[in-house]
């Protein structure tokens, strides 16, 4: 083939720096913007906090009403950030085929595109919240893992006890190895056997010292508190309750006569547990009579002691894992009846007060250097820019934010005035057709960030759902589907609790037309058990 030159029109789109950064940012969670600004603070000398109020950049709302150019409305479909969000801007750029990468002519530079003017007042935007700290708690504040070490651990509370007890050093040393292997739940899963076999003996005379030495700490494990800890399975930590009932009732707890009805059930219901737990899970009540020799009314007492019973002994000393969900946007309502509206602002604690420092950045407006500083000024100069729109693109993304909440303010006021129940259906081409921007964007802002609402503090996403058709040809929203069928179940009989079957034929009652299998589907998602589990016996 012979070699030639040709010229060729095309056209391609490449992400700018500063449009990377925005969509970047735009789909962070509150947390994750705070790790991101602390990241600019300590990268960037050209950024600081600020504690005073400082002027805000006329960039924000004011402007965020005028139509969206085209080409950003093309650029905000052209990468899938949504699939990595703690993916760099420029390892996202990377990873999208559809971009054609930067050449030497396009490397990332912060001086903008001409569409706003750079220049001008050096102060920029932080909001009205009191400013905090960057990442960084007081001396007056209680630190988060200081708070959770205070919290007794199941084995500090068996330790503790065990001091109590006059054991040899050997049995010392085996109940605390065996308080050290139970799981979280209390259980002492591994058999003893086992145990021995891990602490390597060397000779069968040792195996059997070391076996005697753990059943005899096991026995004494199984009588500290929590009652049922060390127990290998759950009919074991069950029968262990029991028991302890059972001797509480027949030495008459409080001084007060031993009542043999109730030793009577509980005998009743130790023979229960020493047969299959899926009998009991199932409520099969014939076949548990068949098996125990009770009668009706006294098996279905003894399934009831059983169900008051802690499957879990040590559920009270798990740490639980405490999410503090900070609103991004607060909803409040103004004024009463017919003329209430309801007014939406940002948080002001969200918001991080930043600004270009003005020593700095002044510094080198002065000095623009000669000579071998050309390059030194033209870097610091880039860091400038890049201080300038981080800044602009917090603003851009809370603008985006707030204009996003007052639609879905306006649109589910019904919600705001009553409830879920009148919740409507709502999906995010609505909103981004209403504002001008593309669903990924809306997915983007409405992901991780949350609104403070008169009835509770919801995520944003919660406002959207799919429509169910009803009678009047009209739409229901799936979320008031789902209040109505934990309101339905909240006030059935406890005797005959509804089927899904039922439920389904009460929505339509309603107007509603949703099949057994929905319903199915959004009970499970309220987490609320069968019909059969849910009957009182």
């Amino acid at each position: 083939m012979k070699p030639g030159l040709s010229l060729r029109v095309s056209q391609h789109l490449a992400l700018t720096p500063q449009l990377q950064q925005s969509i970047k940012l735009l789909q962070l969670s509150t947390l994750e913007l705070s790790q991101e600004v602390g990241q600019m603070l300590d990268d960037n000398p050209f950024l600081e906090q600020v504690q005073d109020d400082v002027p805000r950049e006329e960039f924000g709302l004011d402007q965020a009403d005028a139509p969206v150019p085209q080409s950003e409305r093309e650029a905000e479909i052209a990468p899938d950030f949504a699939a990595n969000y703690t993916e760099s801007a420029g390892a996202t750029s990377q990873n999208n085929d559809e971009i054609t990468p930067l050449t030497a002519q396009d490397e990332p530079s912060w001086d903008g595109d001409g569409t706003h003017d750079m220049s001008g007042d050096e102060g920029e935007w932080g909001g009205d919240a009191k400013a905090r700290a960057n990442n960084v708690a007081t001396d007056d504040e209680p630190d988060a893992t200081e708070l959770a070490r205070t919290q007794e651990s199941l084995q500090d509370h068996l330790h503790r006890q065990a001091l109590g007890l006059r054991l040899s050093p050997e049995d010392q040393s085996a109940l605390r190895f065996l308080i050290e292997s139970l799981n979280e739940d209390g259980y002492l899963e591994e058999p003893l056997a086992e145990l021995a076999q891990g602490l390597q003996p060397v000779d069968e005379e040792q195996l059997e010292e070391l076996m005697h030495h753990l059943t005899v700490a096991h026995a004494l494990l199984k009588t500290l508190e929590p009652i049922g800890v060390g127990a290998q399975n759950l009919a074991e930590c069950m029968s262990l309750q029991l028991r302890a009932q059972l001797s509480d009732s027949q030495t008459g707890d409080g001084g007060a006569a031993p009542d043999e009805h109730q030793q009577t059930i509980i005998k009743l219901a130790l023979r229960i547990c020493d047969h299959p737990m899926d009998l009991l899970a199932r409520r099969d009540v014939r076949r548990l009579m068949q098996l125990c020799g009770g009668t009706d009314a006294q098996t279905r007492e003894a399934i009831a002691l059983i169900a008051r019973l802690e499957p879990k002994p040590a559920r009270r000393f798990v740490s639980v894992e405490r999410n503090i969900v900070i609103p991004d946007v607060l909803v409040s309502k103004v004024g009463n009846g017919a003329i209430a509206r309801f007014r939406v602002v940002l948080n002001p604690d969200v918001m991080p007060r930043l600004r270009v420092h003005d020593i700095y950045a002044n510094a080198l407006k002065l000095h623009k250097g000669g000579g071998t500083d050309v390059a030194n000024y033209a870097a610091l100069q880039q860091r400038l820019q890049e201080a300038r729109w981080f800044i602009k693109n917090i603003q851009q993304r809370f603008d985006t934010i707030l204009r996003v909440s007052n639609a879905i303010v306006d649109r589910q006021k019904n919600f705001f005035m009553h409830g879920e129940l009148a919740m409507r259906p709502l999906v995010l081409r609505e909103i981004a057709d209403e504002l001008g921007l593309h669903e990924s964007t809306i997915s983007r802002v409405t992901t991780a960030k949350y609104m403070a609402t008169p009835f509770g503090t919801f995520e944003l996403k919660y406002f959207f759902g799919s429509g169910l058709g009803t009678e009047s040809g009209g739409n229901a929203s799936s979320t008031a589907v789902r209040a109505l069928i934990k309101q339905f179940i909240a006030a059935e009989s406890a005797k005959k609790p509804l089927s899904d079957n039922q439920l389904s034929e009460m929505l339509k009652e309603q107007g509603i037309e949703c099949a057994r299998r929905t319903v199915a589907k959004y009970r499970e998602g309220l987490k609320i058990a069968t019909a059969s589990l849910r009957k009182d016996l």
